[in-house]
């Protein structure tokens, strides 16, 4: 069952929000932070965003409020950053080109997670994204920022998806919500429609209304990340053991959206 029905009912509920400014949101960037990530059946996230409409604003970039990512992603030949996620070693990094499509802006973007939990990102201005491998600009800028070695990373792996940017209106908290997922490298191209990876953004972890509509539908918090999700998708016989219950999560969704669609348009 295609998703473009549910992707039109979010398309007009986003519609219902009262919109965001990117320079509005300068006080929101949240470069060091806490985050949960949730994983959503498509099909629920019209209702969950007509509940939490009250709370939040929508960032809207030139009348966008669905807005196109395109990510690639670094790594090791041998994958050695992807094997420090799965092996759950802390202060880990990611390193990655993001252009963000509707504000024409590209960034090169180191993401470390430290031994607290907190996720700490920082960034230089592109002109591009570097394909496939670091430019001088953006090698230097990994060398003064973390102890990974550029001319070891090559881009591994594209990810791209549109997303829908939240604010909440009562304190500082940011919610992304990441749909048509689509990871891709030079053999494999890997999509999944059928979810959505939400992340709530915050300066610590509190308490924040996104929080009961979620456990309304039954959600729980825990999700793999993008880039590792995509790495499992395209690589074959990667080592996976301790994303085995986020991958069995996923199966089920996909399942309960099969079940779900197969229902509802009988």
């Amino acid at each position: 069952m295609t998703t473009d029905i549910f992707l039109d009912k979010i398309a007009k509920v986003t519609q219902l929000f009262e919109p965001i400014t990117l320079s509005e949101m300068e006080g929101v960037k949240l470069m060091d932070r806490m985050d949960v990530k949730y994983l959503i059946p498509i099909h629920f996230l019209p209702d969950i965003l007509s509940d939490a409409k009250q709370h939040y604003k929508l960032l809207e970039i030139d009348n966008q409020r669905i807005c196109t990512y395109q990510t690639l992603y670094y790594d090791t030949k041998d994958l050695w950053l992807y094997h420090q996620h799965q092996a759950g070693k802390q202060n880990r990094y990611k390193v990655r080109s993001r252009n963000y499509v509707d504000s024409n802006l590209q960034f090169f973007e180191i993401k470390f997670k430290n031994n607290h939990g907190r996720t700490i990102k920082k960034r230089i201005k592109t002109n591009g994204i570097d394909e496939p491998y670091l430019r001088a600009e953006s090698s230097a800028f990994l060398s003064k920022t973390c102890p990974l070695e550029p001319e070891n990373l090559q881009g591994v792996m594209w990810v791209n998806y549109t997303r829908l940017t939240l604010v909440s209106k009562q304190n500082s908290e940011r919610l992304t919500i990441d749909l048509e997922l689509t990871f891709k490298n030079d053999l494999k191209e890997v999509q999944y429609a059928q979810i959505a990876i939400a992340e709530i953004k915050q300066e610590k972890v509190g308490v924040s209304p996104i929080l009961g509509i979620l456990k309304k539908y039954q959600l729980k918090s825990g999700s793999i990340s993008k880039y590792c999700l995509g790495i499992i998708s395209l690589f074959e016989g990667v080592k996976q053991n301790n994303f085995k219950k986020h991958l069995k999560r996923i199966s089920k969704t996909l399942h309960q959206y099969e079940s779900f669609t197969a229902n509802a348009f009988v």
